[in-house]
């Protein structure tokens, strides 16, 4: 059923244009959203932010230096639009993933499950959000299972980001490779 949606909708017209979309909104959070926040925190990075993850001592040294305003910030400024980026994420690039296995002849064998990666990050990522959101109302009584559970969401979300970009690159690089072939040889 999944191949089957993003077979119908990678037309190269959906992915340019959710790309985009995507991007502008990736971009609202690094040059505006998170700075914003930041500006509470004293330069201490917030949890979306920690690829590498995070323990209980680390949060609990981010929600202090927050403070209560910095806190409401994290939820009304920065989670609000987070809870926008993961669907965005996941719909254009699964989507375009499957564009270029297109292009390469490849969308109906096993490399299609790398259209599966921008999704994984994506609920990934709104597991991470719901558990940052968990942290943030319940403190200072952050449970430790709290903090793991949002600390190894954090960190599939960033090695299934990272993997996926990988895998994109390669395929991206597959495909022009093959375009290159095909002009020259007409």
């Amino acid at each position: 059923m999944l191949q089957k949606y993003l077979d119908q909708y990678s037309t190269g017209k959906t992915v340019l244009l959710l790309f985009v979309i995507t991007n502008i909104v990736y971009a609202a959070m690094l040059m505006y959203t998170i700075p914003y926040v930041m500006q509470f925190s004293g330069g201490i990075k917030l949890l979306d932010m920690m690829p590498l993850g995070y323990d209980i001592n680390y949060i609990l040294s981010l929600m202090e230096s927050l403070g209560e305003d910095g806190r409401i910030n994290y939820l009304v400024v920065q989670l609000r639009i987070d809870m926008i980026y993961p669907l965005l994420f996941a719909v254009s690039y699964s989507l375009m993933m499957m564009y270029l296995l297109k292009q390469i002849g490849k969308d109906k064998s096993f490399l299609f499950y790398l259209c599966t990666l921008p999704i994984l990050a994506g609920l990934a990522d709104y597991s991470e959000n719901f558990g940052i959101i968990t942290i943030i109302k319940s403190y200072p009584d952050i449970t430790t299972m709290a903090a793991q559970m949002t600390n190894v969401f954090s960190i599939v979300k960033s090695m299934s980001t990272s993997l996926f970009f990988v895998s994109l690159i390669v395929v991206l690089t597959v495909w022009a490779i093959q375009s290159i072939k095909n002009k020259l040889k007409a």
